[in-house]
């Protein structure tokens, strides 16, 4: 499979402009594009198969790059705009943003890296020769004043002209500044409806603050994506945006990857483990599906929300941390609430800046620009070319009702792809069907959940765990399985 993963691999790599590198497990480079070999001197027979802190006769042997490959990315599979400074022998020095992602791994431990490398010296260089020319100009008029104080009119000049190039320069800070927010902070988040633009809007109203954001919206709309943008724009977008899925995770090791244990603090704890607060010290933390948070683990969250500390599991010394909290849920949580499966005073803490996004059925212009933008990404991806999409196709997208949201439309995209043989973009999918009889006689997915669990539980006489339980035939731990139970309000009759 690696070979695979490789030669295809391979067939895409010299379409990409900028630098990219192909590491294996041992942090080896497996390949290296054109672009690569070009802005930094090098040959194929002098890297490929090479340590990468060895190429260049160990010229790349960064301290940042070993803390960027060994220690951010064992951590997050992906990190954006990792910046480095560095002087080359025989090239001139650079500065570089850095994009790492672990793009493949399987079951024996083999795994591929790829290494973005973007170039932005001439930028870096560009604002400090503006800073610089401002700044002598500035020293050059205030010492004009001070030589025609008594001229009147000539010192008014002189300052009217300083406060034009401070003008001027902040101008072209805040130009710089939305140039890297569009291309780095919103670079996945495609529309142009006043929907969209609202919600991005509040995003630049409440990056800079450390206030709770609360996301909400359909499953498949883009949360996390507005959590990253959050987190991008805000002060703490040099350290990672640490995430949590609250649904992912059974109940009785959610409170462990929170908050972290000690060595011995329950069977199987063999060593001491930070929880992801810890991790987020100084950063931002993503609570996903923050509705399925276990009502016994709420107030826990609650006071390091209204504290900022918490005990490890284990370890009954208080831990403080500094915590930026965004969160986000497909979930109405004041109705859980009323249901009382979510605390009220946590809802309160949390509701301080809800940001609703809108689904894709309400935002339609939004539509061909997403299309057009995935049919390319899956096509590079695929080997492919499809430059055409016909009316028809962007029509019968335009008016799908689209449940599932742009993460449905993209499979359906992919599906669409695969199936294209010429340049023209064919549709699988019937997105004409009517799905109006769905809603009459269906149950919804609790609703089935429910009561297959109360048929088990029938079946086992309502015996919860041990041998011939109900959490033995389901697959669930017994406090996963009572949880479930609480949470569907199951009780024995």
């Amino acid at each position: 499979m690696p070979n695979l993963f490789l030669e295809v691999f391979t067939k895409l790599l010299e379409s990409i402009y900028e630098p990219l590198l192909l590491l294996d497990s041992d942090l080896k480079v497996v390949k290296a594009n054109h672009s690569f070999y070009m802005t930094f001197s090098l040959k194929p027979e002098n890297t490929e198969g090479v340590l990468i802190y060895d190429l260049a006769s160990g010229q790349w042997n960064i301290p940042k790059l070993r803390k960027l490959l060994e220690k951010i990315l064992s951590k997050n599979n992906i990190f954006n705009n990792f910046e480095i400074k560095h002087n080359f022998e025989h090239i001139t020095p650079k500065i570089m943003h850095l994009k790492a992602r672990i793009i493949y791994k399987d079951v024996n431990h083999n795994q591929f890296i790829l290494l973005g490398i973007e170039d932005i010296t001439e930028q870096e260089h560009y604002k400090q020769h503006l800073e610089k020319m401002v700044k002598t100009r500035t020293a050059e008029l205030k010492r004009a004043k001070q030589t025609a104080e008594d001229e009147k009119l000539i010192a008014e000049d002189a300052l009217c002209e300083i406060k034009k190039l401070e003008e001027q320069l902040e101008a072209e800070r805040a130009y710089l500044t939305e140039e890297i927010k569009l291309e780095h902070n919103h670079e996945n988040i495609i529309g142009s409806s006043d929907m969209l633009k609202y919600v991005l809007y509040k995003v630049e109203q409440i990056a800079q603050t450390n206030t709770t954001v609360l996301i909400l919206g359909e499953t498949g709309t883009g949360k996390e994506l507005i959590a990253r943008a959050i987190h991008g724009s805000s002060k703490r977008k040099n350290k990672a945006l640490v995430k949590v899925n609250c649904a992912a995770l059974p109940a009785n090791l959610i409170e462990s990857e929170l908050f972290g244990h000690e060595k011995g603090a329950f069977t199987g704890s063999d060593r001491r483990q930070l929880g992801r607060f810890e991790v987020a010290d100084g950063a931002t933390l993503f609570l996903d599906e923050i509705g399925e948070l276990p009502l016994e683990l709420q107030p826990k969250l609650l006071r390091v929300l209204q504290d900022g500390e918490f005990e490890r599991l284990g370890n009954p010394k208080t831990i403080k941390v500094d915590v930026r909290i965004i969160t986000a849920t497909n979930r109405n949580l004041e109705k859980e609430v009323e249901k009382g499966r979510f605390r009220s005073d946590l809802w309160y803490r949390l509701n301080v800046f809800p940001i609703t996004i809108p689904p894709l059925r309400e935002r339609v212009t939004d539509i061909p620009p997403l299309v057009d933008f995935y049919v390319q990404k899956i096509s590079r991806r695929l080997g492919k070319t499809i430059d055409h999409i016909p009316r028809k196709v962007m029509s019968s997208i335009e008016n799908y009702h689209w449940p599932g949201n742009v993460r449905e439309l993209k499979n359906v995209l992919e599906r669409a792809v695969i199936n294209s043989s010429g340049s023209k973009l064919h549709l699988v999918d019937d997105l004409g069907k009517s799905y109006k009889h769905l809603g009459k006689n269906l149950k919804t997915l609790e609703a089935i959940e429910r009561d297959y669990i109360v048929g088990v539980l029938k079946q086992t006489h309502w015996k919860v765990s041990g041998a011939n339980s109900a959490a033995q035939i389901l697959g669930l731990n017994r406090s996963t399985l009572r949880a479930r139970m609480r949470k569907l309000n199951i009780t024995r009759p």
